[in-house]
């Protein structure tokens, strides 16, 4: 049989079932990382994922994934189709094989696919272990052809109900909420996001977002449909959208390197912050790996190579590091890897030595064309470098204050912070307070045993306008630092944060619940998102919410954080009740700011997390940035309360 045949030859033999399906209920934070909102989005993802592998193989250009009235999800593609013939080692069709069977799909037939995002073969029978009933439609051979599953175990052998003339696989799932606790309410922001974020990842496709929970006056579903001919090209621009460019074009390149398809895009712009988002196979890896390493090391040896020769850097005093050739950068790596190893089972670092030398070349060679074929751009980035080095400079004399002052340097713990008496980190929390009013009054109601508090005066520095000098000068920013007790990171390694000497395992934002207590919260978030992204990824962070109205009469009273609660709580009693609305956390006295916000048997904690980091830079970078009318459309579009001025 020729090759090419017996890559076409997608059949019940390309299926391989590796082992049972007994864990998946038992422990499913072991397949899609947790049960709460980040595992239910994942069930999403890992359908999705089997129809873009179709695509990526050249068998399919349409995606529609849904999410339906009663909050199931729909996926369907024009693929091939899963295929319905009989399995000879299980003796039931393949479908059911592949539903129904962990381990089972065609990711472990290299002749089905050669690269494959889905790449443990645990996605689709792990959605179908997960929910309570999932539906599979099969378009094959003109016939269509369905099953389905409660709780993963099949309802019937798959059966022909009709003929056809397309082809493809259509996927309907109802999340098991015996398993999210949590929720099983789907986010179309969530959804959305990864949507598009896969449509310039693979371009020439079309995937259509469709959320059939809403509909408009008139009467139609709210649609997007995610397509791009660039790619990456066009993925920079989105995400640059909101920052000014120094040079003219994209810098892009998209080639086969040493049989590795490499893809990638750049372009750099006048912020202070490096942003670089490298995936494997369609899978963000955030945690980096040899395909990161690839690119800054190709960046750096041919960015240095034309400094030097260019004289510019003939009358600096001091060495360019690899980080000043970063800055203000803006970057995408995306590198398809036929058996990639992954560090752990969350694929988030990328682990193939062979990847770094066709990625560093490849960068290399781009780099190389852009500087000699625009001479005036490349003028503009080596100055760019040179004013970062010039920068990091400052920035390691403000740095070293800063480590000063932590209490590893013996320097002792800012004046304004109240600490707690209790010892262990892992059960110490501090609140970042909105002024020292609202301060006062945190410090009389705590906890001291555990609740520490440090008082924020006014408006914090917005860093995404900032050199990273003015930063570690400011001085909330060097409180902060100092209460929390981490090390900011060596001069050869800036962007390095110690955790190990944290001093509370919970942070906590406490502003006022308005427009201004919004905007300080969304800049302590934009400065732990630049300057201490782990402290988020570990899940250290909160946002503390304060009620907005205490509802009262007579010895009755009830808090209410929205206007709904507010009008139920009035309604109980009698309609007739004294309405508070706190205009701050100063109108509180310390008892109602204890019941309501920092008790822990009562308050509610909102935990900050990240589920795309090129959609929170980009939102970071729109809503600190100096473009107005993307902030504006942003805030008309998602504010509760605020009122905006023309």
């Amino acid at each position: 049989m020729s090759e090419e045949i017996k890559k076409n030859n997608y059949s019940a033999d390309s299926i391989q079932a590796l082992e049972g399906m007994e864990h998946v209920r038992m422990r499913p934070s072991m397949y899609i990382g947790d049960v709460g909102v980040r595992g239910l989005h994942h069930l999403v993802y890992e359908v999705v994922d089997n129809s873009i592998d179709e695509a990526m193989g050249g068998h399919c250009d349409t995606i529609g994934v849904a999410i339906n009235e009663d909050g199931s999800v729909t996926v369907e593609d024009n693929g091939r189709g899963i295929p319905v013939d009989l399995h000879k080692k299980e003796g039931v069709s393949a479908l059911e094989v592949v539903m129904t069977k962990i381990g089972a799909g065609g990711k472990f037939d290299k002749d089905s696919y050669k690269v494959s995002g889905g790449l443990h073969g645990v996605g689709v029978s792990v959605v179908n272990a997960l929910s309570v009933h999932m539906k599979s439609t099969v378009f094959r051979d003109g016939k269509i052809y369905e099953q389905e599953y409660e709780r993963g175990k099949a309802m019937y052998p798959v059966k022909q109900i009709g003929e056809t003339d397309k082809r493809g696989t259509r996927q309907t799932f109802y999340p098991d909420d015996t398993i999210f606790t949590q929720t099983t309410e789907f986010s179309y922001d969530t959804l959305s996001a990864r949507m598009r974020e896969l449509s310039y990842l693979n371009k020439g496709i079309t995937i259509t977002f469709t959320d059939k929970r809403e509909v408009d006056e008139k009467g139609e579903f709210k649609v997007e449909v995610f397509h791009s001919d660039e790619g990456l090209k066009e993925y920079i621009r989105y995400l640059d959208g909101n920052r000014e460019p120094i040079i003219s074009h994209v810098i892009s390149m998209d080639h086969e390197k040493g049989e590795i398809p490499v893809e990638v895009a750049l372009i750099y712009n006048t912020s202070y912050t490096e942003n670089i988002f490298s995936y494997v196979n369609n899978i963000n890896t955030h945690e980096g790996g040899t395909h990161l390493q690839g690119f800054r090391s190709g960046l750096t040896r041919t960015l240095k190579k034309y400094a030097d020769a260019s004289g510019m850097l003939d009358k600096l005093k001091f060495e360019i590091a690899g980080d000043d050739f970063r800055e203000g950068l803006t970057a995408i790596i995306s590198v398809k890897v036929a058996e990639p190893q992954f560090e752990g089972q969350t694929k988030t670092k990328l682990g193939n030595r062979e990847v770094v030398s066709p990625v560093s070349q490849a960068v290399g060679e781009m780099l190389e064309n852009y500087l000699e074929e625009n001479p005036n751009d490349a003028r503009i980035i080596i100055q760019k470098v040179i004013l970062a080095a010039q920068a990091r400079h400052a920035a390691k004399k403000a740095r070293e204050m800063v480590q000063r002052k932590t209490v590893m340097g013996g320097g002792g713990l800012p004046g304004k912070l109240s600490d707690c008496s209790e010892q262990d980190p892992a059960r110490c929390e501090v609140y970042l307070v909105e002024g020292d009013s609202a301060g006062g009054t945190a410090k009389q109601g705590r906890d001291r045993a555990f609740q520490a508090i440090l008082p924020l005066r006014g408006k914090i520095l917005n860093v995404e306008k900032a050199m990273h000098h003015k930063v570690f000068e400011n001085e909330e920013i060097r409180n902060i630092f100092t209460a929390l007790g981490v090390t900011v990171g060596t001069e050869e390694d800036s962007k390095a944060l110690n955790l190990s000497k944290l001093r509370y395992h919970k942070v906590i934002i406490m502003c006022d619940a308005d427009v201004d207590g919004s905007h300080i919260s969304t800049l302590i978030l934009t400065f732990f998102f630049r300057f201490m992204k782990e402290l988020i990824e570990e899940g250290h962070v909160y946002i503390a919410a304060p009620p907005l109205y205490l509802v009262k009469k007579g010895n009755k009273k009830e808090y209410a954080w929205n206007d709904v609660q507010r009008d139920q709580a009035n309604e109980r009693m009698g309609g007739s009740a004294a309405i508070q609305r706190y205009k701050g956390l100063g109108e509180m006295n310390a008892e109602q700011l204890w019941e309501t916000t920092m008790d822990p048997n009562f308050r509610t904690l909102r935990q900050v997390t990240i589920d795309s980091l090129a959609e929170a830079d980009r939102v970071f970078s729109m809503l600190m940035g100096d473009e107005v009318p993307p902030r504006r459309e942003f805030i008309e579009k998602n504010a509760v309360y605020a009122n905006i001025d023309a």
